[in-house]
């Protein structure tokens, strides 16, 4: 089964993002908007099924249909809330979220970004194997449009927090795993968001490393200028970071929220 590469279309008429944004920009104090937001994913049986139909051949037999990942998605965020996306598996989380990071665009609707996005998504992603630990970090900086003076000033910060030691300065290729992720969640925590995404990735490393990351993390929101969208299904997690939930379920929004309320709602759905 193969998804439709329209999924990554680079086309953005209807995603409007503004990055790095003064507070005075803020309207209303909304940082994030998603107004009628729907993604549609095309199925196909095979990956040749998959190129025919992106040329608009849907033969019978390759064709599987279509499912919304987001349907009809609408809610907003104000600056310096702490918000819980709360659903099980499947239910739209990831997708809402990579819409918001704008690695994917939303196939209808209009979804509206402002400030700083630091996504603790996937941690691994982005960095060249061939680079060593320090130059991933410049690699990193310089594609969130960070000049060399500000990349200079983080270097330390990251390097300190990821303690990965003479294995900075070595090619990423040789890095573990967790590894990998410390970096990526070092220089995640560092970059001073305005927006903070958390996608459920504090499996990282050992268990002091995952209290180090549970620390920064809440360092991070005792900020009241920076805004947490907490992804989950573990309604403990939820409540301990969070106040105020917005429950998902098959892709549509079915509750939000106080945080407690909606832990209860979601229990009552399992």
């Amino acid at each position: 089964m193969s998804f439709d590469p329209q999924e990554m279309q680079t086309e953005k008429p209807e995603l409007s993002q503004e990055l790095c944004s003064t507070t005075s920009e803020i309207e209303d104090n909304t940082v994030i908007e998603f107004s009628h937001v729907t993604k549609t994913y095309h199925l196909y049986k095979s990956s040749r099924a998959r190129l025919l139909g992106l040329f608009g051949i849907k033969r019978k037999g390759g064709y599987l249909g279509s499912v919304n990942a987001n349907n009809d998605l609408s809610f907003s965020i104000k600056r310096g809330e702490a918000v819980a996306l709360i659903g099980q598996n499947g239910a739209g989380k990831s997708t809402a979220l990579k819409i918001i990071t704008g690695v994917l665009y939303p196939t209808s609707g209009t979804v509206s970004v402002t400030g700083r996005v630091s996504a603790l998504l996937e941690l691994n992603a982005g960095f060249d194997g061939q680079l060593t630990g320090r130059e991933n970090i410049s690699l990193r900086g310089q594609a969130l449009g960070l000049n060399k003076k500000e990349i200079k000033e983080l270097e330390p910060k990251i390097v300190e927090f990821a303690d990965l030691g003479v294995f900075t300065d070595q090619p990423m290729r040789t890095y573990s795993s967790g590894m990998r992720g410390r970096l990526g969640f070092g220089f995640a925590v560092s970059v001073d968001p305005e927006i903070l995404i958390i996608d459920e990735v504090l499996s990282v490393g050992d268990r002091l490393f995952r209290k180090k990351c549970v620390d920064r993390m809440r360092e991070i929101m005792r900020d009241e200028k920076v805004t947490v969208l907490f992804v989950t299904h573990a309604s403990d997690t939820a409540k301990e970071f969070c106040t105020r939930g917005i429950v998902l379920d098959k892709g549509t929004k079915v509750f939000d929220g106080p945080i407690s309320e909606a832990v209860l709602f979601y229990e009552s759905m399992c």
